[in-house]
């Protein structure tokens, strides 16, 4: 794969606005069971083995995304991140049991991909993804 711009070939940080720090960090350290490498008043971020994730005040957020603004949750869904794991129902009944808004699935996808979709608390929609 070529770049046009050099050095753009990996993804570091993806950064999720919310407007509830204290539920947000706690679904991402306490059910996805993700380590937290930075936190303050605005922010917290968790580290995956690739990636981190900052979770971000959205009072805060202006300044990353001027001039555009920052939209409201119910403005809908902008983005889906995927997780691969092993055993999708396995990780949903997990999930299910620590109460998160499942969206859809247990779903067998044509592309070959076992998924299911759920929300965090700031309403940002994640999945997870088996491997058929």
């Amino acid at each position: 794969m070529r770049h046009v711009i050099k050095g753009l070939n990996k993804v570091e940080v993806i950064t999720f606005f919310v407007e509830d720090l204290a539920a947000t960090r706690a679904f991402y350290e306490e059910i996805l069971g993700l380590e937290v490498v930075y936190s303050d008043d605005a922010s917290a971020v968790v580290k995956l083995e690739n990636l981190m994730i900052n979770i971000l005040v959205v009072a805060n957020a202006d300044t990353l995304v001027q001039p555009r603004p920052v939209a409201a949750p119910e403005a809908g869904t902008r983005q889906l991140f995927t997780f691969e794991v092993s055993d999708a129902k396995a990780v949903y009944e997990e999930l299910k049991a620590h109460g998160v808004t499942i969206l859809n699935g247990p779903v067998d996808r044509p592309w070959g991909r076992r998924t299911v979709s759920f929300a965090d608390p700031a309403g940002n929609v994640l999945e997870i993804a088996q491997v058929l």
